[in-house]
């Protein structure tokens, strides 16, 4: 890492309640979009005459989508500035969720949720480059917990509100009030969000230049090691969020009112979980908190999967069990991203759609794995666990961070 790329940010910048709000909204735009269609599935797949696992794929596609839409979004980001790739991308949204809403057919549908997906990136990968080009290290990982209240409330209330559209109006209404909310969010971002990356910062150049940004990266092992941890990270999340609705209530038999309710408050496990990171971040340094955030991610998977094998406290003793697993899970992406992105300021952009991209792509890949080994409490658990492993394996074998003397080289 460049002494350049450590001191680029801005730290007198300190963004207010109606920033954090509208950066977070930014961030959860894909979320919203993938928990609002949840309780939808069974009511596509009758309708459109598919499977569950054909449903299913609305939900990979659009994650799949988005991890390529970061990897294109995020150098254009750097060549053009923030605020037009999130304005095109976000209206694009729009056009696409009301395509979704009159199809009558599951292949169309899967590819405009990959384009969904696509479009939905540039919020993110905006976002993301934007905290890079005002704050670096514990700064940058605090601003990212604090996110999370934004972000948390799609899994809070989307589950909870889309089941609500789709049984008045069906789950076509579902695209449609996505549709409105983009609507909203570009009004938002062009009027409120602010240009942090000026004409004399910008890359100039076309696609050779993006790959040589993503050929700068990769060069760097230290980067692609912290990059992969909010990807398996996310592996954890989508195969508890894909799998929940099969394990819960066919498994456990809760109806559809009960899971959306044990979905929100596994939500709070969420919110909380990222709280308490920015409240640490101020105390101690995000590599050490990252050490101990993935350590205790493996013990809780492993215990995970004891009681989906032994039955132990039955309903009861999953939820418990998983509550922590999932307020665990927002510990280790800010702080492995903060520590990431601090290491290339000059393309912040790029740097934020790789991290972004693995993160995608990586969550929507492992997660269709527990339907493939059974799609029950063991399954989903065994994935989870497997997941949690592969974390502590990179950060062990590919980054100094549990060698002695070693943190300091990703600080």
């Amino acid at each position: 890492m460049s002494r350049t790329d450590a001191t680029t940010a801005t730290p007198a910048y300190r963004p207010d309640a109606k920033h954090v709000l509208l950066l977070g909204t930014m961030c959860a735009l894909p979320a919203i979009s993938t928990d609002i269609y949840l309780p939808s599935l069974p009511d596509v797949a009758r309708d459109l005459g598919t499977s569950a696992a054909g449903a299913q794929l609305t939900m990979t596609g659009m994650l799949i989508g988005g991890a390529v839409g970061q990897l294109v979004i995020g150098p254009l980001s750097d060549r053009l500035g923030r605020r037009l790739p999130v304005l095109v991308g976000v209206a694009l949204h729009v056009v696409v969720s009301l395509l979704c809403a009159i199809q009558t057919a599951i292949v169309p549908l899967i590819a405009l949720r990959v384009a969904q997906g696509f479009f939905n990136a540039s919020a993110t990968v905006v976002a993301m480059a934007l905290i890079r080009d005002r704050f670096v290290g514990s700064d940058a990982s605090r601003l990212l917990s604090r996110l999370m209240l934004v972000i948390g409330v799609a899994p809070l209330f989307a589950p909870s509100l889309g089941g609500v559209i789709a049984g008045q109006w069906g789950w076509r209404a579902v695209f449609v009030a996505l549709a409105l909310f983009g609507v909203a969010l570009w009004v938002v971002v062009l009027l409120k969000m602010p240009e942090t990356h000026p004409v004399e910062r910008r890359r100039t150049g076309g696609v050779r230049t993006a790959l040589s940004g993503y050929a700068r990266l990769l060069r760097d092992r230290h980067f692609v090691a912290l990059a992969m941890l909010p990807g398996l990270a996310m592996a954890v999340l989508m195969t508890y969020v894909v799998a929940s609705p099969f394990v819960l209530q066919e498994g456990y038999g809760l109806t559809s009112q009960q899971f959306a309710l044990l979905f929100a408050v596994n939500g709070i496990g969420l919110v909380l979980g990222a709280q308490v990171n920015a409240y640490l971040v101020r105390r101690v340094a995000p590599i050490r908190i990252l050490r101990v955030a993935i350590v205790l991610s493996v013990l809780l998977t492993g215990a995970l999967l004891v009681v989906a094998l032994t039955g132990a406290g039955g309903l009861w003793g999953i939820v418990v069990v998983l509550w922590l697993v999932l307020a665990l899970v927002n510990l280790a992406p800010p702080n492995a991203s903060a520590i990431a992105l601090g290491r290339h300021g000059a393309i912040a952009g790029t740097a934020a759609a790789f991290i972004g991209g693995l993160q995608a792509g990586t969550g929507g890949l492992v997660a269709n794995l527990s339907g493939v080994f059974g799609g029950d409490a063991v399954a989903m658990a065994a994935v989870m666990l497997g997941a949690s492993l592969m974390a502590l394996v990179v950060l062990a074998v590919a980054t100094p961070a549990f060698r002695r003397g070693g943190a300091w080289q990703l600080q």
